[in-house]
This record gives C-alpha cells, structure tokens and sequence, in this order.
C-alpha cells in the first residue's frame, strides 16, 4: 500500500490526512504486517540530521505522520503541503475509538508503573469496550528486552503503543518491530503523561497557534534545551529551502 510523501531533509513524511491514516492502518490491521508508525516533529528530524543510523531508522519506518507544528509548515514552507496535521494524540484516540468498535486488542509500554497504569484505567473509562490487553511500564534495558517482547507476543495484541524516552523509543520499535509480530507499533511519546493527567493538554487556542510546544514547556521548564532546537529548524528550513526535499 503506498500513500503521497514530502520529503523534509530526507525523512519521507506522510501527506494523508487523519481519516485516510485511519484507514490505512485499518487495513494494516487486517493484513497483520508489522507497521513502524513515527509521529514526527522537529526535533526527531533534527536528530536525524545529527545522527546517520537514527535518519536510517527513520527511513525505515513503514509510516511518518506529520505530529509536530514545525512539520506542518516545513511542507507548506517548501510548497508540497500535507493536508493536515496528524497528532500522536488525536491518532491514539482515533485508533482507540475505532479499535473498540472492531475488537482491536491493544498493548501498553511506557512510563512509569502509576502514569501507565492510572493511562490504562483512562482507555478504559473512555472506550469501555476496548480490549486493552495488558500494560507494563517503560523502565527496562536491554537484558529485559526479551522477557517485555515474550509478554507482549503472548497477548497477540494489534496495536502496541510505546511512551519511553527520545532515545530509546523509536530506536526501540525498529529493532524489535519484526520480532514483535504486532501490526501496529506507535511511539506516542508523552501522551501516556497526558492520559494518566500528570501533564494537561494544551488549550484549543494554544494548538491553533500551534504553540503546543510553548504549553509544554510551561509545564516542564526543564525541556527548554531540547525547544532551542525548534527555531533552529526554521531557519535551516528558511536558508536551505531548495535543499529541503533531497532525498
């Protein structure tokens, strides 16, 4: 199955808006082939560029949504727009709304023991007819890591959503994507911290500004080093603007 792409410094970033992502993953469900679904924002492309085996991994992926603000304007910047923004957030609910309706079963890994398990109680309360498998939270290393994929195989789940840090998440996701057999593996980042209410969401206004960014930091000061790198991304969008869609 292939979907329309604007290429942003090398990371092949998908063009499809939410119903169309929807229903592509709806149909990668059906098929059962492991999917790497990346929700990208600055920062991930920035790293890239730093890192070759990260912008390998990225490549790799089987599906880039275009999660972050910078992202969206990045395309429309270079002219070859998305149609719209696909946030990790919204596509987790939307996966959840429908998965309910189609006996979808879902796995959890992320964060600590309380945020992942007051998240799970969340997905419960909200999509009561879920079959939310099991969960466990995101502390492990590598010596765990078969003990974590055993678990999760054994649920046979068809989406495995994953919260653990910028570092090891999607990293993570890639090298064990075949092992896991799971249709449908997402890095969600910190929207576990949002479910569980350790972190709120940013106002309507806020993402209408597209200033989520801007409300996080708000609420963890201690980010900021890792925003510096937004207003970078703009300009070497700005500068290099013939440059940007390279492969």
């Amino acid at each position: 199955m292939s979907f329309p792409t604007v290429t942003i410094f090398g990371v092949p970033i998908s063009k499809m808006n939410m119903s169309q992502t929807l229903e592509y993953l709806t149909k990668v469900i059906q098929e059962r082939r492991p999917h790497q679904v990346i929700t990208a924002n600055p920062i991930m492309i920035m790293a890239a560029l730093q890192d070759p085996a990260y912008m390998r991994m990225m490549k790799q992926a089987e599906l880039i949504v275009p999660d972050g603000a910078g992202v969206v304007w990045a395309a429309g910047y270079v002219g070859n727009p998305v149609q719209e923004r696909v946030a990790g957030y919204d596509l987790l609910h939307e996966l959840m709304k429908t998965g309910q309706h189609r006996g979808w079963r879902v796995y959890l890994v992320g964060a600590s023991s309380e945020v992942i398990e007051a998240a799970a109680d969340r997905l419960n309360q909200l999509y009561p007819e879920l079959k939310l498998v099991g969960f466990r939270d995101g502390f492990f290393g590598e010596k765990e890591d078969s003990d974590v994929i055993r678990a999760i195989r054994e649920t046979e789940p068809d989406i495995l959503l994953v919260g653990r840090s910028a570092a090891t998440q999607e990293p993570w996701i890639a090298q064990h994507k075949e092992e896991l057999g799971v249709p449908v593996v997402m890095g969600i980042g910190g929207s576990f911290d949002v479910l569980s209410g350790k972190l709120k969401r940013a106002p309507s206004l806020f993402q209408k500004l597209r200033l989520e960014w801007f409300y996080r930091l708000l609420q963890e000061p201690w980010r900021y080093k890792r925003m510096l790198v937004l207003p970078k991304f703009a300009m070497k969008v700005i500068r290099e603007k013939e440059n940007v869609q390279k492969p």
